[in-house]
């Protein structure tokens, strides 16, 4: 890494915005609102050409730091290399709306507080960039803020791991792909590596077991090479280590049994992500296009990073609108189907809804999810909702409860990039409006 303008860390464009932002998030103290830290009002990049000081760019630029993020999330093509993942032209299918009054003034308390918010509030404090509510099938609730519009494309971070591990299941379903096959009989080149003793399950559900660190307080972790590695601007001179993301995962060793516990490594999604594409033949964004795109009828085409290789970043590097977002948790919550056509294989779905292990979560520690588990690279929390979720970074969520018949997907841009700061008031807010929409069927 260098340093620039003043003491400010820089590490260049790394390919993976998990990365970037965790960083950033670990060695920042931002302390603006949301309201003073929206995109609008601090200016960025406004005007032709913008001042100097209101520029955001790279790799001069810390790009993904708070409050610049605010932007940035809204503007991924503007900053990195993108495939993109292509809708169907002639076959894009409006949502239907069915506006409700009432949800901004539902009330809830949030975990380990005394005092409660509303819904609107919580929509603040959590640096909500859009957020959109589905129940019954309609659309019952949808704001924009900051740097978001309803033609705008936002990165969704680690959601995208779900579209990965959807994807997979789908293969799995259709009989392209093994579940049970060492990773090493479809990848040969990850024969020595730490992947090649692992099954494709065992990958689907992060319970490999990886001597790789991505403590992002230790410059020598594990996970700054991986993001070199990714970085798709030209290597610094002298470089000599591995070029783009499937070199890098040749490297890594093993630690321990697989199966055994769950470890959140991003690093088994891009492993995932080779997969699809050499049982497919095809790019990952072209079967991300061919799968789920073109038959649920996106509106917009999505975008997705790549290292400097062209190799899509199936870990965190999707960019897509939050009505599109919306059409993937509604078909999720129906089993597959889009307009009683079966468009997602129900063997995928119902994979994916029966959850993981809580055994092997638990020995994570992930303090705000107590009775959660991780199947396919979506997050389950075995409440009285029957919810499961997509989630990323920053706030990004597709949370879907079934036996509320309600999906949420929430944008966000909150200066801590970990979902347990912003657990505490998210969690409680959704389970209160599903409350709410129950009642209204009452």
């Amino acid at each position: 890494m260098r340093k620039i303008k003043g003491s400010t860390l820089f590490l260049p464009l790394l390919g993976t915005l998990l990365l970037i932002s965790s960083s950033y998030s670990a060695h920042s103290k931002p302390t603006l609102t949301a309201e003073q830290s929206d995109p609008k009002a601090m200016a960025w990049m406004q005007g032709f050409p913008p001042k100097p000081d209101k520029r955001i760019t790279q790799p001069d630029s810390n790009f993904f730091s708070f409050p610049k993020l605010r932007w940035s999330v809204c503007n991924m093509r503007a900053l990195l290399p993108t495939e993109s993942i292509k809708r169907q032209i002639a076959g894009y299918r409006p949502l239907e709306f069915d506006l409700l009054a009432g949800i901004d003034d539902v009330t809830f308390l949030p975990s380990g507080n005394d005092k409660e918010l509303t819904w609107e509030q919580s929509l603040k404090a959590n640096y909500t960039d859009g957020i959109i509510i589905l129940h019954q099938g309609k659309v019952v609730y949808e704001r924009y803020f900051g740097c978001l519009d309803q033609t705008q494309n936002h990165a969704v971070m680690s959601m995208t791991k779900s579209v990965t591990g959807l994807i997979a299941e789908m293969l799995i379903a259709k009989g392209k792909l093994d579940e049970n096959l060492m990773v090493s009989s479809i990848i040969p080149e990850l024969k020595n590596s730490a992947f090649g003793g692992a099954t494709v399950r065992q990958v689907m559900d992060m319970t490999t077991a990886l001597e790789y660190s991505e403590n992002y307080a230790d410059p020598k972790a594990d996970i700054w090479q991986y993001a070199y590695a990714a970085n798709p601007l030209p290597k610094p001179k002298g470089y000599e280590g591995p070029q783009g993301y499937f070199e890098y995962l040749q490297t890594i060793k093993a630690s321990g049994e697989h199966g055994e516990s769950f470890g959140y490594k991003t690093v088994n999604s891009d492993v995932l992500g080779w997969i699809i594409s050499r049982v497919t033949g095809k790019k990952y964004n072209e079967v991300v296009s061919e799968l789920l795109w073109q038959p649920l009828g996106m509106q917009q085409d999505a975008d997705v990073t790549v290292d400097g290789l062209g190799t899509p970043f199936a870990g965190g590097g999707i960019s897509a609108s939050l009505r599109d977002m919306a059409r993937l948790g509604l078909t999720m919550l129906n089993q597959g189907k889009v307009a009683g056509i079966q468009v997602i294989d129900k063997a995928a779905v119902g994979s994916i809804v029966a959850g993981g292990s809580t055994q092997a979560f638990e020995k994570a520690g992930f303090s705000t999810l107590p009775n959660g588990s991780y199947r396919s690279m979506w997050w389950h929390f075995h409440n009285q909702y029957g919810a499961y979720a997509a989630r990323g970074v920053h706030g990004q969520t597709i949370y879907i409860a079934p036996k509320a018949e309600m999906v949420i997907v929430r944008f966000a841009s909150h200066p801590s990039a970990g979902n347990s700061v912003i657990d505490p008031t998210a969690l409680p807010a959704y389970a209160a409006v599903a409350e709410y929409l129950m009642s209204k069927n009452q």
